[in-house]
């Protein structure tokens, strides 16, 4: 069945299920998560611990092996097994069946994947984890919730800071939990369980942020130019591609036209969001923005996104000269502004 994070810790006051499983790309929840469950399984007694890392070489009869094994001392055991991959394959897919089919009242088991795709969620072997163990989908933390998130950190180790604080680290930390997950702590180790200050703050916290290519449509759609120029300084800084970064905004940019012309073809726009496959945080940013943006101002930065990949390519471009990381930063002002 389908367990929240955040209802975990009530669950295993209460109880301890012989089947685990942890799915997210958000590693430093994951590992807190199974922390909690290793914990938790070692206050039941299950003292020794089998890892299993699924790779090219794994053999999948290790597996049910581990689950028929005894321990020598005759201790329950904790079973973790580790799919980096998140796709078993044939083998593994009906392994994994047969292993949650046969579960020896014996073990506590632990598997921990990534976010698995739609289709490898309709799989018979997730179906079956699903049905038989305690299914944990521990989801991204968004930009917008990144300050909450660093609030209720601090709350934890006693300290608390003001919006205007929250907000410098989550800049500073964007993209990078695990990053900063280890700022946080350093407050609690410089600092007393206090209120802190934004003085405070800034001396300590370090610019860690880690910046996704595939997040600057969040920066366009929204109008945050501040975020905008943080993010393709970042990228840059970090050697990130010139093309894929021109091609993810380009990309937002033709989805943005062809969204604008269905709109002033007569279509409504929750039947356009559900044509282009929009949902999530990007439908509650797309409205503003195609409110914001017209149609002209759209089509004239796909034009200039023509202009900047001839920029690249060393040729000469007729709206831009120089440095082509500046030029996408321009279109995205653009955008930004309306």
């Amino acid at each position: 069945m389908q367990l929240r994070a955040d209802a975990l810790d009530g669950h295993l006051a209460k109880t301890l299920a012989p089947l685990y499983v942890i799915t997210s790309d958000e590693h430093l929840l994951a590992l807190d998560a199974a922390d909690r469950i290793r914990r938790a399984a070692r206050s039941a007694g299950h003292t020794e611990r089998e890892v299993l890392t699924v790779d090219r070489s794994f053999k999948w009869g290790s597996l049910l092996a581990a689950n028929q094994s005894q321990s020598l001392f005759g201790d329950k055991k904790l079973v973790e097994l580790r799919i980096p991959g998140g796709k078993p394959g044939k083998e593994g897919s009906q392994a994994l069946q047969d292993y949650v089919a046969d579960l020896s009242p014996d073990n506590v088991t632990l598997i921990s994947m990534p976010k698995l795709d739609w289709a490898t969620q309709k799989s018979a072997w997730v179906a079956a984890l699903q049905k038989t163990g305690m299914y944990i989908e521990i989801a991204l933390v968004e930009r917008a919730q990144l300050p909450a998130w660093i609030g209720a950190r601090l709350a934890a180790q006693g300290q608390s800071a003001d919006r205007q604080s929250l907000a410098f680290i989550a800049e500073r930390v964007e993209g990078n939990l695990l990053a900063a997950h280890q700022e946080i702590q350093k407050l609690g180790l410089l600092y007393p369980a206090t209120a802190l200050t934004f003085e405070q703050i800034h001396a300590a916290v370090l610019n860690v942020a880690r910046y996704d290519v595939f997040k600057l449509n969040e920066a366009m759609l929204s109008g945050d130019t501040a975020r905008l120029v943080r993010m393709l300084e970042g990228l840059k800084g970090e050697g990130e591609a010139l093309p894929l970064v021109l091609w993810a905004v380009t990309d937002e940019l033709r989805t943005l036209a062809r969204m604008k012309s269905a709109m002033e073809a007569g279509k409504s726009l929750s039947v356009v969001l559900k044509e282009y496959r929009v949902w999530g945080p990007r439908e509650r940013l797309m409205e503003p923005a195609l409110q914001r943006l017209s149609r002209a101002t759209i089509e004239a930065a796909i034009h200039q996104a023509a202009q900047v990949d001839r920029l690249i390519k060393g040729l000469r471009a007729k709206d831009f000269a120089g440095d082509p990381w500046d030029a996408i930063l321009q279109i995205g002002m653009r955008v930004a502004r309306g």
